[in-house]
C-alpha cells in the first residue's frame, strides 16, 4: 500500500529540488528527508530522483509521479479551506423544518435575519404538519424544526417560544356570525374545514372539543391553509386558524372571528432538535438566534410576528460566529 506520508515527502522534495528546503517545509530533519526517498524509491521500484553536483533533478518517472502527488496534495488544501470555512459558517446547509402557515407568514423574517448574519449559508426549508416536521427530525432530514407539540417523543426536546392564537373564523355573511358567543356544542352542528390529521392546530381543536365530550362536524380536512380560507370565504364552512395567518383577510373584511364561549385556543409553538446530537455549526447559530430572539421579545408568551416586530423595533442581537 502506498505511504501517504513518504509521498508527501517526496512532493516537497519534487516541488522544491532541494531535500533541505523539503525538510524545512516539513519541521523534519534533512537526513530523515534522504531516508524517506530512499524508501519510498524502493517501495516504487523506480528511481524518481538524480543528482548532478549540488543540482537535484527528476527523472521522468519522478515527473510522473509528481503530477499525480501534485494534484492529490491540492486537493487536500482544498479539503482544509473547506473545512475551515465550514468551521468559520462561510459555507454551509441550514435543514430547517415548519409547518406551511409559519414558512409562509413567519419564516420570511427570521430567515433575513440569519442571512444578513451569515449569507454564505444555504437554507433548506421543508414544510409539513407538526408531526411530520419532528419526524424529520429522528430521519435526519432537519435539524431544526419550528412547530407545534403535535407528539411527545424521549429523543426530541422541545423549547418553548411562542404562542399564537388560534381563532374560529367564518365569512361576513355566515349565519353563526349573529351570535355574541357559540358553545363548542353549537359548533358541532357547524361543518368545519380543519387542518390535517398531525397538525398542531387539529390537535388543540380536538382536545378543546374531546374535553366537553364533543366531536366535531368536519366537512374537509386539508394542510392548506389559503385553500381554508378561501372555502370559508365562500361560505363552505367554518375554520380554526392561527390569528396571524389571517391578519390581511380581517382587514379586508373577507374573513371576521367568531366568538366562542369556552377561554380562547392558544397554540405552543416550539423550538424542537434532537437530544443528544451534535448540531451542525448552522444549525447552533439559528437556534442561538432564536433564543436571542425569544430573551428580547418575552418569549414564549407572544405570538411570533409580535415577537419579530418587538426585535425588528430595537437592536437585534445577533448569533456568534463561533
Amino acid at each position: 500500500m502506498l505511504n501517504l506520508n513518504q509521498l508527501r515527502i517526496f512532493y516537497h522534495v519534487a516541488r522544491r529540488l532541494s531535500f533541505t528546503a523539503a525538510a524545512g517545509d516539513l519541521f523534519i530533519s534533512q537526513p530523515a528527508v534522504s531516508a524517506q526517498i530512499k524508501c519510498f524509491e524502493d517501495f516504487c521500484g523506480l528511481r524518481l530522483l538524480k543528482k548532478r553536483g549540488r543540482t537535484l533533478h527528476l527523472t521522468d518517472e519522478g515527473m510522473a509521479l509528481y503530477d499525480y502527488a501534485r494534484k492529490i496534495f491540492e486537493c487536500e488544501r482544498e479539503i482544509e479551506n473547506a473545512l475551515e470555512d465550514m468551521r468559520a459558517l462561510k459555507r454551509g446547509v441550514l435543514r430547517l423544518g415548519t409547518t406551511k402557515t409559519y414558512a409562509r407568514y413567519f419564516m420570511p423574517d427570521l430567515i433575513t435575519r440569519f442571512h444578513e448574519a451569515f449569507p454564505n449559508i444555504k437554507v433548506q426549508l421543508n414544510e409539513g404538519s407538526s408531526l411530520e416536521m419532528t419526524e424529520s427530525l429522528l430521519d435526519f432530514q432537519n435539524e431544526v424544526a419550528i412547530v407545534a407539540k403535535a407528539v411527545e417523543h424521549p429523543d426530541v426536546v422541545f423549547k418553548p417560544f411562542s404562542q399564537e392564537e388560534v381563532v374560529l373564523v367564518s365569512s361576513p355573511g355566515h349565519p353563526a356570525g349573529e351570535k355574541v358567543h357559540l358553545t363548542l356544542e353549537e359548533l358541532t352542528h357547524e361543518p368545519i374545514i380543519m387542518k390535517e390529521k398531525g397538525s398542531g392546530t387539529r390537535k388543540l381543536v380536538a382536545e378543546a372539543f374531546s374535553k366537553k365530550g364533543l366531536v366535531p362536524n368536519i366537512l374537509m380536512e386539508t394542510s392548506n391553509t389559503e385553500f381554508i380560507k378561501q372555502l370559508v370565504q365562500r361560505g363552505e364552512g367554518i375554520a380554526f386558524l392561527v390569528r396571524a395567518a389571517i391578519a390581511l383577510e380581517l382587514q379586508e373584511g373577507k374573513l371576521r372571528i367568531l366568538r366562542i364561549a369556552e377561554k380562547p385556543l392558544f397554540l405552543d409553538v416550539s423550538i424542537a432538535h434532537l437530544k443528544g446530537q451534535s448540531l451542525s455549526p448552522p444549525a447552533k447559530v439559528f437556534l442561538e438566534m432564536l433564543s436571542n430572539i425569544a430573551a428580547a421579545g418575552g418569549a414564549p408568551n407572544k405570538g411570533l410576528r409580535s415577537l419579530m416586530a418587538d426585535v425588528l423595533a430595537s437592536h437585534w442581537s445577533r448569533p456568534s460566529r463561533p
